[in-house]
């Protein structure tokens, strides 16, 4: 599948909700989770995070992710990346200890039904690289999963993305704090 992958922009806001979609962990979340922490985000509404996003996309200077769209312009995958400033619950995770505190993050990729398991994750990921080298990134990180060591994991986990897509894109692991969490590493 050919994919254009493209930074987030306000002219892609259409586009990145429909990603989202209107059901689903994506449509209720919509990449806040990594941003906010605590009370934030357990008083945080659905709305409140689709208005939050759409206030990254269409207001900031830096785009919080890139999106992926097939042959034909339909919008099929999101995959966010920002500095790991940007994402509070990223700073004080264990899950993440071990990181450059100057690094970039890769936290979140959506994939929509009927275009899953077709290396849409992996063009993501190669475009967020992309992306965040142009922003003058020099490292870039992800905290993914390890589907052969955890075994059957459930669609709705893998939003951190397989381990093996990280290191199909040249990524290292750093340290594991168990098969679910797994950080990662690519010198830019």
């Amino acid at each position: 599948m050919a994919l254009e992958i493209r930074p987030a922009t306000a002219d892609r806001w259409d586009d990145v909700a429909a990603v989202m979609g209107e059901r689903g962990d994506p449509s209720r979340c919509f990449c806040q989770y990594f941003r906010l922490r605590g009370k934030q985000w357990s008083e945080a509404s659905r709305a409140s995070h689709r208005a939050a996003l759409r206030a990254q996309v269409c207001s900031s200077d830096l785009p919080p992710g890139v999106i992926a769209s097939d042959e034909a312009g339909t919008p099929v995958g999101w995959c966010a990346v920002a500095p790991r400033s940007a994402y509070p619950r990223v700073v004080a995770s264990q899950n993440w200890r071990g990181g450059d505190p100057d690094a970039w993050a890769v936290t979140c990729f959506v994939v929509r039904v009927g275009h899953r398991r077709q290396g849409v994750a992996g063009e993501l990921l190669l475009g967020a690289i992309d992306f965040a080298r142009a922003q003058g990134a020099s490292t870039l990180e992800g905290c993914c999963v390890d589907v052969a060591a955890a075994g059957k994991v459930p669609s709705a986990d893998l939003y951190r993305g397989p381990l093996s897509v990280f290191i199909g894109a040249g990524f290292t692991e750093i340290s594991r704090a168990s098969p679910s969490w797994v950080l990662v590493r690519k010198t830019l």
